[in-house]
């Protein structure tokens, strides 16, 4: 049976679908969390700076991820991999997030549902990623689009948790 042009790729274009989402899904959490900062200090920005350190490592997990899709066991090492990148993605913005609350950092004119609400939409993504990356081990392109899944989750709701500037 003749394969169809370009179809040794689509793994690779899945798995960049797949990476360029949840580094959007950070970005946008990130710039979020940021409109509500009023101040910064050294500590934030080392966590920004770790944040970043992991956001950058994604495009080697999403090269494995590409590789090795639908190579039975090398599949499952390759989304765990990419897994664990996007797990600790999430929890260092929940981190991030967490500390700029607790160190005060926060705007004064910030409501507490405003805190709650974001607590709330950045907390499951961090079980979420769990959940996927031990389906992974035994279905692991389903945990793929999981992963795909909880970026699109990330952003889309997102909008309604931007904090309106006063002069919108």
């Amino acid at each position: 049976m003749a394969e169809l042009p370009g179809s040794e790729a689509r793994p690779s274009y899945l798995a960049y679908l797949v990476s360029f989402s949840s580094i959007g899904a950070v970005w946008f959490a990130h710039m979020v969390i940021t409109e509500y900062l009023d101040r910064a200090t050294p500590v934030l920005i080392q966590l920004n700076l770790i944040l970043l350190m992991v956001v950058a490592f994604l495009p080697f997990p999403t090269r494995l991820l590409g590789e090795f899709i639908g190579a039975s066991n090398a599949e499952r090492v390759a989304t765990t991999v990419f897994g664990i990148n996007l797990l600790l993605t999430a929890v260092l913005v929940w981190v991030l997030w967490r500390y700029a609350v607790h160190a005060g950092l926060v705007r004064p004119d910030v409501t507490d549902e405003d805190l709650k609400t974001l607590n709330k939409r950045l907390t499951p993504s961090v079980g979420a990623y769990v959940v996927m990356i031990v389906l992974g081990l035994f279905l692991p392109v389903v945990a793929v689009f999981g992963y795909l899944v909880i970026a699109v989750f990330i952003l889309v709701p997102f909008r309604a948790t931007r904090h309106r500037s006063p002069h919108t």
